[in-house]
């Protein structure tokens, strides 16, 4: 994924199925926006794949740069607080959701700041070693960037459910090796692999029949 129109549509094809398999074993209506994930991850592999187009000469650069916008805005602007925010919800009992309220205060006081962000500053595209690279230049800190991942990978370590510790070990490997080699293209490589390990969640769904639903205490 990522790496060119094709591999997003691939990629976004095979995460739609991924997704729609994931919401099938749904079996309460808290469940509902973790098991999306899957499928929203599918949605915006396929917004990026116009980028491309866009930069291969197929579609107009204004169309590159909006479809590079809406990427932008559930990368950086939603992503900090869909996650914790599902991960509260399918939560079993009351104890551990206050838990997860940390994290969705600061998904949602870090996805405020970033919208504002999206809007008041220009956004730049560019291609760098066969990866899109996003840059606003008010996000593209290292402050804004631990937030980030506190946000979106923390509550997943607190769950008392623990494949979604798995997820979040996951997801922190993938931000730290991203990092480490291509941080110029951060955006676009984490939510791909994030993508990518969000078969963790079908995983779960898939073999947690018996577990689920939770009696929601």
């Amino acid at each position: 994924m990522c790496f060119s129109a094709t591999a997003n549509f691939v990629g976004s094809g095979v995460l739609g199925a991924v997704g729609v398999v994931t919401l099938t074993k749904v079996r309460h209506r808290r469940e509902l926006l973790f098991a999306a994930l899957p499928a929203l991850f599918a949605i915006h592999q396929f917004i990026e794949g116009f980028v491309w187009l866009g930069f291969d000469g197929i579609l107009s650069s204004a169309v590159a740069h909006d479809m590079g916008a809406a990427f932008m805005l559930y990368a950086q602007g939603l992503l900090p607080l869909l996650l914790p925010l599902s991960v509260l919800l399918f939560e079993p009992n009351a104890k551990s959701r206050r838990q997860m309220l940390p994290f969705v205060v600061l998904g949602a006081g870090t996805t405020l700041y970033i919208l504002w962000a999206l809007t008041a500053f220009p956004l730049q595209l560019y291609v760098r070693a066969n990866s899109i690279v996003y840059i606003n230049q008010a996000t593209n800190n290292t402050a804004v960037a631990i937030l980030y991942v506190i946000a979106t990978c923390g509550s997943l370590f607190f769950s008392k459910i623990k494949m979604m510790v798995v997820f979040g070990a996951a997801n922190l490997a993938i931000v730290l090796i991203v990092m480490a080699i291509k941080r110029y293209a951060f955006t676009s490589l984490w939510c791909a692999y994030a993508a990518v390990a969000s078969v963790i969640i079908l995983a779960y769904f898939w073999t947690s029949k018996e577990q689920r639903p939770f009696r929601y205490a």
